[in-house]
């Protein structure tokens, strides 16, 4: 078997069975084949199904080291070329997975990036339901925002997967891991009106009667996340301010206010889609007025020298 046959087979598993996102695979084998460069760049095996020992395992990760690469980076490459080897040991097409014991960089720890209250709302305001494109944004940011949803959530989001009597979104998260989410009341409102109507218009533009995708881009096709972030930085354009902003910090937004307002870790841990809570409790940050406040009320001490 050759290298890219061994790539290939790999890849297919990780789609058919693993179930990984299209991303995910082409991240996986663009580190792989970086991978398979350096071994005959540096002439340090004759291919990825010929390495003998960790030396060569150990060097690259010296090499990545000095690339000036963060180390998440080089950590989501060891992860993958982990994962590759331990596939090619399954299929029994090599004896040991040499990478098994090679770590990588420590990561620090951040604190993700939170948007304030008033930006948050200031998006909300500057959308124009009136206009198909605007109501059709102003379902977005409440979906991001209000339910938590990863960008690629709410890219596949199709019509059959609400409920709007149980207020409730069925999301197939990663690894096709299926959870619910919830909607507030004003939000299945919202997308109720805009399936029924603007939806209606945005797609006759495609005349795919087929497309059961919630969110379609102005042309009638299946908004991607590009899109999303195109409509995030255009609706901060249009509020004349010039934040920051992701998809992402929308989600961890809905997270910290979640948990700010009395939200318990587990709950959280479940809206969000996460298998650990460990995750969540690195993902989520409750702020420090907050604990304070929390300190302040439950502390005996403190409760009492208070009154």
């Amino acid at each position: 078997m050759t290298d890219l046959d061994a790539i290939e087979e790999f890849i297919n598993h990780l789609d058919n069975i693993k179930g990984y996102s299209e991303n995910t695979t082409a991240s996986y084998k663009n580190d792989i084949l970086e991978f398979l460069s350096f071994l005959k760049t540096e002439k340090m095996a004759a291919g990825l199904l010929q390495i003998r020992n960790e030396r060569v395992c150990r060097n690259y990760m010296s090499y990545l080291s000095n690339q000036d690469l963060a180390s998440s980076s080089i950590h989501r490459k060891l992860s993958a070329l982990n994962s590759f080897y331990n596939f090619l040991v399954s299929e029994e097409l090599i004896k040991a997975n040499y990478f098994e014991n090679v770590e990588a960089p420590k990561i620090p720890k951040r604190l993700p990036k939170v948007i304030k209250d008033s930006e948050i709302m200031m998006l909300f305001d500057i959308c124009d339901k009136n206009n198909k494109l605007g109501y059709r944004n102003y379902c977005i940011l409440g979906c991001l925002y209000g339910c938590g949803l990863r960008v690629s959530e709410l890219c596949n989001m199709q019509i059959k997967d609400i409920d709007f009597n149980e207020r409730t979104i069925k999301i197939s998260g990663k690894g096709n891991k299926e959870r619910f989410v919830i909607m507030y009341d004003e939000l299945a409102s919202a997308l109720k009106h805009y399936i029924s109507t603007f939806r209606v218009e945005i797609l006759y533009n495609s005349k795919d009667e087929n497309n059961r995708y919630v969110f379609l881009n102005k042309n009638g096709r299946e908004l991607t996340r590009v899109g999303v972030r195109k409509i995030l930085d255009k609706l901060v354009a249009d509020c004349g301010e010039t934040f920051k902003i992701s998809p992402h910090m929308l989600r961890h937004s809905f997270a910290t206010s979640l948990l700010n307002n009395g939200a318990d870790m587990r709950s959280v841990q479940e809206l969000l889609g996460h298998e650990s809570l460990s995750t969540t409790q690195i993902y989520t940050h409750v702020s420090f007025d907050k604990i304070k406040s929390s300190y302040q009320i439950a502390h005996p001490r403190a409760n009492k020298l208070n009154k």
